[in-house]
């Protein structure tokens, strides 16, 4: 009928090594990368941002001055 003896600080260190060895894993996919992958990252970034920027509208045509 007894379960298993569980001791809590062993389980919750195991839990904490869990969970940092995960946060490790997210940090070396995020931060990990060749400087070209991120030269070619910020290279797309900028691309992006500039086509957004050319369809916004001017200042002058807001103001009716057609």
């Amino acid at each position: 009928m007894t379960g298993e003896i569980v001791n809590l600080r062993r389980a919750r260190k195991a839990r904490s090594r869990s969970e940092k060895e995960k946060r490790a894993e997210e940090n070396r996919v995020a931060f990990g990368r060749s400087k070209a992958e991120k030269k070619r990252d910020a290279a797309e970034r900028k691309m992006a941002d500039d086509r957004l920027e050319g369809h916004r509208r001017s200042e002058q045509n807001d103001q009716g001055d057609e």
